[in-house]
């Protein structure tokens, strides 16, 4: 049996701290797509140029998160998290002063991009890993992500209020202002550096990082989770991004997209609970086939039934059951192949794919409605998406990865 993670500061603050980062850096991000109507208007832009940036950021958010990850593992968290915090916020003040598409790209797209790799639920989840008992990670990995979602829940509507009322560019600021409340939480996540990790049966002790990469891309089911991961990305920021516009176009207010939104976020709260719940209570495997399945199912009836307010905030509530719940699950299985070592990583790499799946869906949902003045390609691609994702998810073998057994000399 390993021993118990060492930390500074009781589980419950530990979670509490860590769930404050998720919704703090969440919120803003999520309430992206509020902003491509104005921007676009205000600029006289195609949503093509919107869709590149936020894009952008969600490709760069997943390419740097295993570089974070990494530096977090070896060095500690805080640094990191605090680092992240700051790029994050220059990020939306360099957005919200952007008047041509390259100063738009670099804020939104590269800034706040590298910012979230470094200050999101990714490290938190790790730091959850390594600092907390194990009869608590599921349930603190199922509150993090729920905690992620009830910033996605407070900040559109916050976010339609300020554009009303100062403007979108001063909402971009006050977003950047919040960001920076991220820095003193992360005090209380800090690790110890990976030289000081406890050897259990999964940490293999002296274990480099190109041994462990090696290890994990070599080992099929890290694969297949990775592969299906990429569908959770592809389908939640074509919907963040996007969903506002959708709405708009089919004739419904402004309000009607931020709350659909909104309401995805508080579904999504208690969606990521049950799943860190019933994480502990059934394969894992069979827990994402069945959250990638109802994602398709919840689409399919949502652009074939007829558009209006009450469809889509239903709509809003049921996928966002489905939203982050696949993030409990996920990281539980990194941690359950290979342990806590290296868990930021390899869970970053796990998000790249999810990033990539999202730098996808939001390209395609701006360069399609530009070339046919619909999303209903893109609509049908998330269905199969997540049909294929289910599918994927099913051969997992959920057990500590092999490795052999040192020989006495």
């Amino acid at each position: 049996m390993s021993a118990a993670p060492a930390r500074s500061y009781a589980p419950e603050v530990i979670v509490a701290a860590g769930c404050m980062i998720a919704l703090i850096t969440f919120g803003p991000r999520a309430s992206a797509g509020l902003f491509q109507i104005p921007m676009t208007t205000e600029f006289g832009w195609g949503r093509d140029t919107f869709s590149i940036a936020i894009a952008l950021q969600n490709l760069l958010w997943g390419l740097g998160a295993p570089f974070a990850g990494a530096v977090a593992d070896r060095f500690g968290t805080v640094r990191v998290l605090c680092f992240g915090a700051v790029l994050y916020a220059a990020g939306l003040i360099v957005m919200a002063y952007a008047s041509t598409p390259l100063t738009m790209h670099l804020g939104a797209g590269v800034l706040i991009g590298f910012g979230l790799s470094a200050c999101s639920f990714n490290l938190v989840l790790a730091a959850f890993g390594k600092l907390l008992p194990e009869s608590w990670r599921p349930m603190a990995f199922g509150a993090g992500t729920a905690a992620g979602s009830f910033g996605q829940f407070l900040f559109p509507p916050i976010g339609n209020i300020l554009i009303e009322q100062i403007g979108w560019h001063q909402a971009l600021v006050v977003f950047a202002g919040s960001v920076l409340l991220v820095m003193p939480f992360a005090v209380m996540l800090a690790t110890r550096k990976s030289g000081a990790t406890t050897a259990s049966a999964v940490n293999l002790p002296g274990q480099s990082i190109a041994q462990a990469l090696t290890e994990a891309f070599k080992h099929r089911s890290y694969v297949l989770l990775v592969l299906g991961f990429f569908t959770c990305g592809f389908q939640l920021a074509f919907i963040t991004a996007h969903m506002p516009a959708y709405l708009k176009d089919v004739g419904m207010a402004a309000w009607v997209g931020g709350w659909t939104l909104a309401i995805i976020g508080l579904a999504n709260a208690a969606g990521s609970l049950c799943s860190g719940w019933l994480t502990t209570r059934m394969p894992k495997r069979h827990l994402l086939a069945w959250i990638y399945l109802g994602r398709s199912v919840a689409i399919l009836a949502f652009i074939l039934l007829p558009p209006s307010p009450a469809t889509a905030l239903a709509f809003g509530a049921v996928i966002g059951l489905f939203w982050l719940s696949t993030i409990p699950p996920t990281s539980s299985l990194v941690m359950l192949m290979f342990g806590t070592k290296y868990m930021a990583m390899l869970y970053g790499f796990a998000f790249f794919s999810h990033q990539v799946g999202g730098f996808l869906g939001v390209l395609l949902g701006g360069v399609l409605y530009e070339a046919t003045g619909s999303y209903q390609i893109v609509w049908w691609l998330s269905i199969g998406l997540g049909i294929a994702s289910a599918l994927i998810n099913l051969p997992i073998i959920e057990k500590p990865v092999e490795r052999p057994v040192a020989q006495p000399a």
